[in-house]
C-alpha cells in the first residue's frame, strides 16, 4: 500500500482486494488517459483519475491516482505500479530540469537546480509519458519549459508566524535578491562571490548560535528546506502557507487541507489529510511536516 495514499483521503483503504477494485476504477473510468510507445513492441499507458477538485486563482488543482502500466501485442493491458497525486497551480520554477528513469520500474526523477532552495531539488514526475515521447522523438532537451511542483503530507503542525514590519520584509526581500544574484555569481565562478557567500554563512552561524542560547529556534528561522529520510525526493519543510482550503474526497468523503506553501521563496501546492495536521491552517500562518515532493513540467506548445 502507498504510504501517502492517506494524504489524498484514501486513509481507511487496508484491504489488498479494495486497491485492487481501485485501480481497476481508475484505469476504466479514468478522467486523462495517456499513450505512447517505448521503442519496443509495448505500449506504454498512464490512466489518472481525480477524487476532488479545486479551483485556486483562476485554475484547477485536483487530487487523484494514477495507474502506470503498458499494453502488449493482444491490447491486453497490464499494470506495473500506481501512485497518488496532487496536481498542483502555477510556476514554481523556471529553472533547467534534468530527468532520469529510476532503476526499478518505468518512472522518473526530475532534478532542478533553483538557487533559492539551495540544493539540488528532486522530485517525482508526474507526466511521464510526454517526457518519454519527446525523449523517443529525439526532441530533448526541450528550451523554455517551467515547472510545476506539489506535495503531499502525512505528518505536519501549523505554526504561528514570526512578528515582522514591513520595514522587516523590505530588507529580507533585498537581502533574498542580493544573496541569489551571487550565487548565480558564484555558480559561473566568481571568486569574489564566492567569499562574499561564505563570510556571510559564517556571520549567520555567529548570530544564531549567540541568540539560540536564549530564543527559541522557530523564532529566528523562518522558514527551511531540508532533505528527510533516505528517499532523494522527502523533505522536511517550515513554510508560510499562502493560501488553503479544505476539500473532500467525493468516494471517500474524507477531508483534506490544500494549501499553498511559500519555503525559501518557492511557491507550490500541498495537501494533507485533516486528520494527519495538528492545528488549523490559515493563510499567514507556518506549515512544518515532511512532505514527497512531486513535479508536473509543463512543455511549450
Amino acid at each position: 500500500m502507498h504510504r501517502y495514499m492517506r494524504a489524498i483521503g484514501f486513509s481507511k483503504l487496508t484491504d489488498r482486494k479494495d486497491l485492487q477494485k481501485l485501480v481497476t476504477d481508475v484505469v476504466v473510468e479514468g478522467t486523462e488517459r495517456c499513450y505512447t510507445s517505448n521503442g519496443e513492441q509495448t505500449l506504454l499507458a498512464e490512466f489518472c483519475k481525480d477524487f476532488a477538485v479545486s479551483t485556486r486563482n483562476g485554475m484547477q488543482a485536483s487530487i487523484g491516482i494514477a495507474v502506470c502500466g503498458e499494453f502488449d501485442n493482444d491490447d491486453k493491458f497490464t499494470y506495473d505500479y500506481y501512485f497518488p497525486y496532487l496536481k498542483g497551480t502555477g510556476i514554481s520554477s523556471e529553472e533547467d530540469v534534468s530527468v532520469e528513469r529510476h532503476a526499478a520500474q518505468e518512472s522518473y526523477a526530475g532534478v532542478c537546480d533553483d538557487v533559492r532552495i539551495g540544493v539540488s531539488l528532486i522530485f517525482y514526475l508526474q507526466n511521464m509519458i510526454p517526457y518519454v515521447k519527446a525523449k523517443n522523438l529525439g526532441l530533448l532537451p526541450i528550451r523554455g519549459t517551467t515547472l510545476t511542483l506539489s506535495a503531499l503530507s502525512i505528518s505536519g503542525t501549523i505554526m504561528m508566524p514570526i512578528n515582522k514590519s514591513e520595514k522587516d520584509l523590505i530588507k529580507n526581500k533585498r537581502v533574498s535578491m542580493n544573496r541569489t544574484q551571487l550565487i548565480n555569481a558564484a555558480r559561473k565562478g566568481d571568486e569574489e562571490a564566492i567569499e562574499s557567500l561564505t563570510l556571510d554563512d559564517m556571520d549567520t552561524y555567529t548570530t544564531i548560535s549567540k541568540k539560540i542560547q536564549k530564543e527559541d529556534l522557530f523564532s529566528l528561522v523562518d522558514t527551511y528546506f531540508m532533505p528527510y529520510g533516505v528517499e532523494c525526493d522527502h523533505y522536511s519543510i517550515l513554510g508560510e502557507i499562502v493560501d488553503s482550503t479544505l476539500i473532500k474526497n467525493h468516494l471517500t468523503e474524507e477531508e483534506i487541507y490544500l494549501m499553498t506553501i511559500s519555503c525559501n521563496d518557492l511557491f507550490f501546492d500541498l495537501c494533507i489529510n485533516k486528520e494527519d495536521i495538528f492545528g488549523e491552517p490559515c493563510a499567514g500562518r507556518r506549515f512544518k511536516g515532511t512532505i514527497w515532493m512531486q513535479g508536473h513540467i509543463n512543455f511549450p506548445d
